[in-house]
């Protein structure tokens, strides 16, 4: 019954779902990795309400109008078609993503510098991205219907999110920064950059 009326909504208000769930998903990842890391400190709830404010109003409408966009361009479930829409999200549409979370993050923080993090982040996590979104998104372009695909991105999302958000927080963008982090080593992110 539940999901009979998830569907129906979604096909009824596609755009509205599809950013809602990415930016619910989106948020939920952030606190994951915060409740994680912070075992005993309570979770940054501020923080979290920046992280899904980034994503209701940046993340969630781009990957709606992105991910159509791409099939209009790009249409049907054909080999080259898949394999270009591929590298078109990750040629283009990730470098797009990435800057606007860190720049987002940072006006939303009031940082000074609202580009500090994309000058010391950007690189290492498009590079992580790399070893993520193409085999996510692949998997979306061919199995997930158009009108849910930005549902789809936003559930991978949440994984995502959650090593993005810890990036942001204390990482360097790297995959080996959030590695450490999950085997419950301390990361600092001054020291990972110096090591690259």
């Amino acid at each position: 019954m539940a999901g009979a009326l998830l569907r129906g909504g979604v096909r009824r208000f596609p755009w509205l779902c599809n950013v809602l769930l990415y930016g619910g998903l989106f948020a939920a990842g952030d606190a994951a990795q915060q409740l994680w890391r912070r075992r005993r400190q309570p979770p940054d709830w501020a923080q979290t309400r920046r992280v899904a404010l980034v994503a209701l109003a940046f993340h969630g409408n781009f990957s709606y109008v992105w991910l159509r966009a791409l099939e209009r361009a790009l249409p049907g479930r054909r080999p080259a078609a898949v394999l270009g829409k591929v590298l078109c999200d990750q040629l283009l549409g990730a470098p797009v993503a990435v800057l606007a979370f860190y720049t987002g993050m940072s006006i939303l923080q009031r940082k000074e510098d609202i580009f500090s993090d994309c000058k010391k982040k950007f690189w290492n996590t498009y590079k992580t991205g790399l070893m993520y979104w193409p085999f996510v998104q692949l998997s979306n372009f061919l199995l997930v219907p158009v009108y849910l695909r930005t549902a789809y991105t936003g559930l991978c999302g949440f994984v995502w999110a959650a090593f993005i958000c810890f990036s942001q927080q204390s990482g360097d963008g790297t995959a080996k920064s959030a590695f450490m982090w999950l085997q419950g080593e301390k990361v600092s992110a001054d020291e990972e950059s110096s090591e690259e």
